[in-house]
């Protein structure tokens, strides 16, 4: 008898991004568990391209007994194909950013999540399953009307941090001053203008002898970089650096030599620097905001106040008394502890049983023009929504 085949589907595969590590990890789990399991994906990243399958070959190869684990992040051709394709669905839900956070800063993306928004929807009637890797997540599912659904709980691999730490990198910024840190891609949602504000008003006013380390890509989204760079000039602060992306070894001596963990994101699905900062005990202040508060699980310290002011009061009580760091370090310890305590292969399995406990399904039948309604009425709502003075001369 052949293997059960419980697949997996996604736009795209990247390299060192949390999607991709749980990708990877779940298809570990899934083959120890002895299904056959291969990762079908639009594009991928050159590092990890050999771990995946184009997704145009699923066509003819799902069968309505086969599992398909689709990665919703942002609509694509490959969920699209997914879509139209027999076999059984579980849908698990990265958190796509509202698109006004790209207005005048990446208008393709603003269309990408709009439509992604939009097409998210389409997949109420056609999951058996639909699952959060969050419960803020889950919760976006439930009131968009899936049913039923779960969590399948983010469980970081921190093997990417057991490395070698970069000496350059360390001795570069291991020499007494303080280090402040915040780790994530270079897009408007995750705030990084408020991160350079508290840290503007803490150097001034608190700490002389600081500086701030960004870490994250900012590949495509060169303009929000250049009004970062902008606002540093304007406020005259030094010490400010844009590392970009960096190799593993050069992220693991970041975390060495960082004092605090500082996060202003406005918009996150999960948010795994934080717990990575959690691993490495790095004590944590976050902006208590969409899934953070979660995310944290009574660790480190959550603030609510957009006052640079006030934020930067807080990161030197924090770094100014040795006895508040360790008891935000313990917060941090035991909430880590809860998060790995999380059965992840366990709670994988059982929703993969679930999913295939359901009745095999045969190719579904595809809505009206499902590929061409997207497209037009995504533009149109677009119009509507972000440009209402050219939607209302349009004519009826």
């Amino acid at each position: 008898m052949s293997a059960v085949r419980v697949h997996q589907v996604l736009a795209t595969l990247g390299y060192g991004d949390a999607i991709g590590h749980e990708v990877v990890g779940i298809q570990r789990v899934l083959r120890a568990a002895g299904y056959e399991s291969e990762i079908f994906v639009e594009t991928a990243d050159r590092r990890v391209e050999d771990l995946t399958t184009d997704y145009r070959d699923m066509v003819g190869a799902i069968a309505p007994e086969d599992v398909l684990i689709h990665h919703f992040s942002i609509g694509s051709r490959a969920s699209r194909t997914a879509y139209a394709l027999p076999g059984r669905m579980a849908l698990v839900y990265h958190n796509i950013t509202p698109p006004e956070y790209f207005l005048g800063v990446h208008k393709d993306l603003v269309k990408l999540c709009f439509r992604g928004r939009r097409e998210l929807t389409a997949y109420v009637r056609r999951c058996e399953l639909a699952l959060g890797d969050s419960e803020y997540n889950r919760q976006e599912l439930e009131a968009l009307g899936f049913r039923p659904t779960g969590v399948l709980p983010v469980v970081p691999d921190f093997s990417h941090l057991d490395v070698e730490p970069d000496t350059m990198t360390a001795g570069r910024f291991d020499d007494g001053w303080t280090n402040i840190m915040f780790v994530g891609r270079v897009i408007p949602n995750k705030k990084f203008e408020d991160v350079i504000r508290a840290f503007h008003v803490y150097r001034t006013i608190h700490n002389p002898r600081s500086r701030l380390l960004l870490v994250g890509s900012y590949s495509g989204f060169e303009k929000y970089l250049a009004m970062l760079h902008h606002l540093v000039a304007t406020l005259a602060t030094p010490d400010v650096h844009f590392l970009g992306h960096v190799s593993n070894e050069e992220l693991t001596a970041l975390y060495d030599v960082a004092d605090l963990f500082l996060c202003a994101s406005e918009h996150e699905g999960f948010c795994v620097p934080l717990i990575e900062s959690f691993y490495k005990r790095v004590p944590v202040l976050a902006y208590a905001a969409t899934a953070v508060p979660a995310t944290m699980d009574g660790g480190g310290v959550l603030y609510e106040t957009r006052d640079p002011l006030e934020i930067a009061r807080i990161m030197d009580a924090i770094l100014d008394a040795g006895d508040v760091e360790d008891r935000i370090l313990a917060s941090q310890d035991a909430a880590l502890a809860r998060l790995l305590g999380r059965d992840f292969d366990a709670t994988l399995v059982r929703f993969t049983e679930q999913v295939r406990g359901t009745a095999a399904r045969p190719a579904p039948e595809v809505p009206y023009d499902f590929w061409a309604m997207f497209d037009q009425a995504e533009r149109l709502e677009e119009l509507r929504q972000f440009r209402p003075a050219v939607f209302r001369a349009l004519p009826t």
